[in-house]
């Protein structure tokens, strides 16, 4: 049984961002392949993929190696994402589908709910769930893609406090819905922009030393290739 790269790869990218692998850190093909479970071929193709994506370095005569990304590469991660997020909101607001709607009231109901009940635990992966959806509400998988990516990256290099008010980040999430239900697009891009911005202020940059906790603790598959 041969197990997909992409999965190899989410499960490399997810050691990274959480931590497991420093910034810096060597990344073999043997040691990788056997904490996996997989061969050495996915292990191989996920290091491109995730090479190409910012997240591993190689260098000449010493292999794979976690990147070590600038202050200001941070930075302009947040710039970046204050670009293209509402663009991608003006894009579901003419092109999503039903099916994208009833996620993304859904999940406004049911952050708001929690939010109300002070149940914080719960938003964060409530709130990106949202914009995941909202992302792929986009109908562009290009851009989709990038907007993955950037929450990835962004996860790795900061850590996000949780809104004061949370009932009322929540009550944005829900005008953004609204307004792409509406198929408004600058209303969706203005309401996207906007809280976005509010939200970058709440990140703050990671250090390098921050606690490490493995998402994959064990092999990826319980066969080898």
């Amino acid at each position: 049984m041969r197990i997909p790269a992409h999965s190899v790869c989410t499960a490399i990218r997810d050691d990274i961002v959480s931590g497991v692998f420093e910034r810096g850190s060597r990344l073999t093909e043997e040691n990788l392949a056997r904490r996996y479970g997989v061969s050495r071929v996915p292990v191989r193709e996920a290091l491109r993929t995730l090479e190409s994506e910012g997240f591993v370095v190689t260098r000449r005569h010493a292999g794979a190696h976690v990147a070590e990304p600038t202050e200001q590469e941070a930075a302009d991660l947040l710039e970046i994402r204050m670009l293209l997020e509402p663009l991608g909101a003006a894009r579901a607001a003419q092109r999503r589908t039903e099916a994208h709607l009833k996620v993304l009231r859904g999940l406004v109901r049911l952050g708001q709910e929690r939010a109300r009940r002070g149940q914080g635990e719960d938003l964060r992966s409530l709130g990106a769930w949202f914009h995941e959806t909202l992302a792929q509400a986009c109908g562009s998988p290009g851009l989709t893609a990038l907007l993955t990516q950037l929450r990835h990256k962004i996860a790795w290099m900061y850590a996000v406090d949780q809104p004061a008010v949370p009932v009322e980040s929540w009550a944005e999430h829900g005008a953004i819905v609204d307004a792409v239900a509406r198929g408004d697009v600058e209303r969706a891009r203005a309401l996207t922009a906007l809280h976005v911005e509010k939200a970058a202020a709440a990140h703050r940059l990671r250090r390098p030393d921050r606690v490490r906790t493995s998402q994959h603790s064990v092999n990826i598959a319980s066969v080898r290739n």
